[in-house]
């Protein structure tokens, strides 16, 4: 399924603004100013849209793949790199 289907932005940095908001809890905010650095201008609302629609998802992917965690840090650690890669593969 494709999820990124008629969006504005490249699901790579969708994907970069959602994984920095759920590993480093990150304001949304300051999401927008990083990847503003990096040369993409989004507003905060857009970086709060992404999460909101992308975030249950991630972990919906990362369910289907991890039936047990041990902590929350692993949690957080496995859900962000499963999804950007099952994403960009």
């Amino acid at each position: 399924m494709n999820y990124f289907r008629y969006k504005q932005f490249n699901k790579g940095v969708i994907t970069v603004a959602v994984g920095y908001y759920l590993r480093y809890a990150l304001s949304y905010r300051d999401i927008s100013e990083i990847l503003r650095e990096r040369g993409v201008n989004v507003h905060h609302s857009t970086v709060y849209r992404w999460v909101q629609e992308y975030a249950p998802i991630v972990y919906q992917i990362w369910k289907k793949k991890h039936k047990k965690a041990g902590s929350v840090a692993k949690l957080e650690k496995h859900l962000i790199s499963f999804f950007i890669i099952s994403v960009l593969v």
